[in-house]
C-alpha cells in the first residue's frame, strides 16, 4: 500500500487560495481515477476536483468552510502502489459560475500555519493589510487597532484571508472581546453618535445596536448567495475606487444588421456556429483600443499601467440571473470567425456553468449589451481594475434624417445607444467622448459587402 497526496490545485494567476465547499467522500470511502473528492470556490469560480489515483480516501486534512492555500495538501488517497508519490491534483472540472467579481487578495501564497504560530513581526514596524482583509475586516466592524492585533501568518506577519476568518469566527464564539466603541472603525455607520470635543464627562458613549431589523408590513426576506454577494461587493468597491463618468453616443448600424440578416445562414452552415452581433461589436471595440491605448489600462497608485494586451470580457446573464464575464484574450488577433466561436464557446461555458478560473481573469476591458434585455442604454459599473466599459443598447428601428449631397431625407433606419463609463483619474470627457464616438462610427461605417 502507498499514500498518494492530493493537493489544492493551481486555478489561475491572480488565485492563491481556495474554500472547501463540500467533501462527496469521507475516510474510508473507494474512489476512482478523476472522480470528484470535493468542491471547492475561488472568488471567481466553483469547481470540482477530481482525484488523481484510484484508492481509498485516507485522511481528509481540512474541514469544510476552510481556506486552504494553492499546493497544500488537503487529502490522502491509499492506493495499491508500491510507494508513496505525491501527486498534485489534476486540472480542476465543470466548474460552476460564482461571480463577476475580480477580488484576488494580491498575497504571496505561504504554507498553511496553525493558529497561534509565532510569527516575526514586520522589520519596518508597518503592516501592510490587502484590500480583501481591510474589506472583510469592515463587514464586521474590526477596527484598526483591533486588526493590528491579529496574529498574521503571513509573508513578514501579514494578516491573511485565512487569519481574519479564524479571528472572526473565533470572537462570533465569544473567546475574543468585541472592538472598543473608542477604536476607529473602518466604515463609519450613519447614524454613528460622536462626543463633542469639550464634553469632560467620563460617560461612554452608547454602543451602537446590535438588535436585528425589525420589518414592518408583509416582506419576504431573502438571503444573498455567495456569487450575488461578493458581486455586490465588487460593484460597491468599484463606486469607492473610481470616479465614474458616463458618456453617450447612438450609432445607425442599420449596414450592420442588414449584412447579418444575409450572412447568417451562410456562416452556419460554414462555421457551424451562429453569428451574433456580440462579435461584431468586439471587433470594432479592438480597433478603437488600438487608436487609442490609454482606455486599455488600469492604475496602481500614481501610475497608469498601459496594456498592451486586448483582452475583452463580454458580460454575460446566467440562468440564476447573476452575471459573470467571461475574457476574449488577445481579442485584436482573431478574424471575424474566431472572435464568433470564442464568444459562443464562452457563453455556453458559462450558461452551463463549464467555464474555468482562467476564462475569467485578464480582461483589460468590459462590453455588456443591456440591449438583450430590451434596455435603449445603461451606465454600467467598472469591472476593477479596468478604467472602462462599454454599453450597447437594443437595435430599434426609428425614422431619422439622412443627409445626402443632393438634399436630407427622412428614412427607416436600425439604431443604437452606446453608453461608457470611464475612470475620470485618467480618462477625461475629451477621451471618453473621443473613443466612444470612434466605436459608433466604426460601426455606423461597417461595410455591407463585406466578406466572411
Amino acid at each position: 500500500m502507498a499514500l498518494v497526496d492530493l493537493v489544492m490545485p493551481k486555478l489561475g494567476e491572480s488565485i492563491m487560495e481556495a474554500t472547501i465547499l463540500r467533501w462527496h467522500k469521507k475516510p474510508g470511502d473507494s474512489i476512482k481515477m478523476d472522480e470528484t473528492v470535493l468542491d471547492i470556490a475561488t472568488d471567481k469560480v466553483d469547481s470540482e476536483v477530481p482525484s488523481t489515483a484510484e484508492g481509498v480516501l485516507s485522511e481528509v486534512l481540512f474541514n469544510e468552510n476552510d481556506v486552504v492555500p494553492i499546493g497544500a495538501v488537503i487529502a490522502r488517497i491509499k492506493t495499491g502502489a508500491a510507494e508513496t508519490t505525491p501527486v498534485a491534483a489534476a486540472p480542476v472540472q465543470a466548474p460552476v459560475v460564482d461571480s463577476v467579481a475580480e477580488l484576488a487578495e494580491d498575497e504571496v501564497a505561504i504554507p498553511y500555519q496553525p493558529a497561534g504560530a509565532r510569527v516575526s513581526a514586520p522589520s519596518n514596524g508597518i503592516r501592510f493589510y490587502s484590500p480583501l482583509v481591510l474589506n472583510i475586516a469592515a463587514q464586521e466592524g474590526i477596527g484598526m487597532a483591533e486588526l493590528e492585533k491579529i496574529p498574521g501568518t503571513g509573508n513578514d506577519g501579514r494578516v491573511t484571508k485565512r487569519d481574519i476568518l479564524q479571528y472572526v469566527s473565533t470572537r462570533k464564539n465569544g473567546t475574543t472581546p468585541p472592538p472598543s466603541v473608542k477604536e476607529e472603525v473602518l466604515v463609519v455607520p450613519m447614524n454613528r453618535v460622536e462626543t463633542p470635543a469639550n464634553n469632560n464627562s467620563a460617560t461612554p458613549a452608547p454602543a451602537p445596536s446590535t438588535a436585528p431589523t425589525v420589518y414592518s408590513g408583509n416582506v419576504e426576506i431573502i438571503e444573498m448567495d455567495r456569487m450575488r454577494k461578493l458581486i455586490a461587493d465588487h460593484m460597491v468597491k468599484s463606486k469607492h475606487i473610481s470616479p465614474h463618468v458616463t458618456s453617450f453616443s447612438e450609432a445607425d448600424v442599420t449596414n450592420l444588421v442588414q449584412w447579418r440578416d444575409k450572412m447568417k445562414k451562410e456562416f452556419e452552415k460554414r462555421e457551424g456556429t451562429k453569428i451574433t452581433f456580440t462579435p461584431l461589436f468586439i471587433e470594432a471595440i479592438a480597433k478603437c483600443i488600438k487608436k487609442y491605448p490609454l482606455i486599455n489600462s488600469s492604475v496602481d497608485g500614481d501610475r497608469i499601467i498601459v496594456k498592451k494586451d486586448i483582452n475583452i470580457g463580454m458580460a454575460t446573464a446566467l440562468p440564476s440571473g447573476n452575471l459573470i464575464v467571461p475574457v476574449i484574450k488577445n481579442a485584436d488577433q482573431l478574424n471575424l470567425v474566431g472572435l464568433t466561436k470564442q464568444v459562443n464557446n464562452l457563453a455556453d461555458s458559462a450558461r452551463n456553468g463549464k467555464l474555468k478560473a482562467d476564462d475569467t481573469t485578464g480582461g483589460t476591458f468590459t462590453l455588456t449589451n443591456v440591449g438583450t434585455f430590451g434596455s435603449l442604454m445603461g451606465t454600467p459599473i467598472i469591472n476593477q481594475p479596468q478604467v472602462a466599459v462599454l454599453a450597447v443598447g437594443a437595435i430599434k428601428k426609428r425614422p431619422v434624417v439622412i443627409e445626402t449631397p443632393h438634399g436630407d431625407s427622412i428614412a427607416i433606419r436600425h439604431m443604437m445607444y452606446l453608453s461608457m463609463s470611464y475612470d475620470h483619474r485618467i480618462i477625461d470627457g475629451s477621451l471618453g467622448a473621443t473613443f466612444l464616438t470612434a466605436v459608433a462610427n466604426e460601426l455606423q461605417n461597417f461595410n455591407p459587402d463585406r466578406d466572411l
